[in-house]
């Protein structure tokens, strides 16, 4: 007996593979821009920016 019951003879992936592209573009999009905002001048040593944390521990 299966876990989930009832196998059904009907395909997921192949008709959902545009979506799953689409969103990983979008997530490549969203963290480009996200890291192209770190590195703005008007956030390079905001204290909230994960990349000036690890350069103020690399000056030392």
């Amino acid at each position: 007996m299966s876990l989930f019951g009832r196998k059904w003879p009907a395909p997921i992936a192949q008709p959902m593979m545009p979506f799953y592209a689409a969103g990983a573009i979008i997530l490549y999009g969203v963290n480009s821009f996200a890291n192209t905002l770190y590195n703005t001048d008007e956030h390079r040593n905001d204290p909230r920016n994960p990349l000036a944390k690890a350069q103020a521990t690399q000056a030392h």
